[in-house]
């Protein structure tokens, strides 16, 4: 097992309904996911605590970085009725290690006076999703 820098991490996303193939977001910097799954109470008299069982995992995370007048994917894919096809790779130096979905995006921008203008964005899983991690 080894360590890595989040320098060389990158975030691919197509538009579903287009031409399926999907490309490097330029000037992203940060992602996150969250497979968190519900938790169902089953707690009967007798436990000595409180028991659960659990139920489906809810795939969800944000994407954020620089905004670039040429890249016009996180804003497409949010206005998008089909979703969007999204590549998170925690080190693109390790291609088998990603995790891959549908999903349904937001994006927003941030225009300060003092500062760059960034963009961000959520996601939520529209189908399915692999987690190689």
């Amino acid at each position: 097992m080894s360590a890595h820098a989040g320098r060389t991490g990158v975030v691919y996303l197509a538009i579903e309904s287009a031409t399926g193939v999907a490309t490097s977001t330029i000037k992203l910097n940060a992602w996150t996911i969250n497979r968190q799954t519900d938790k169902f109470e089953v707690t009967s008299f007798g436990d000595a605590n409180k028991t659960y069982v659990q139920g489906l995992p809810d795939v969800q995370g944000t994407i954020s970085g620089f905004w670039d007048d040429t890249e016009t994917k996180p804003f497409a894919g949010a206005a998008s009725a089909t979703g969007v096809k999204l590549y998170l790779y925690p080190d693109s130096t390790v291609p088998t290690k990603y995790a891959y979905g549908t999903a349904w995006l937001d994006a927003s921008i941030n225009t300060p006076l003092n500062g760059a203008v960034t963009i961000s964005g959520s996601f939520a899983a529209a189908g399915s999703w692999y987690f190689g991690l």
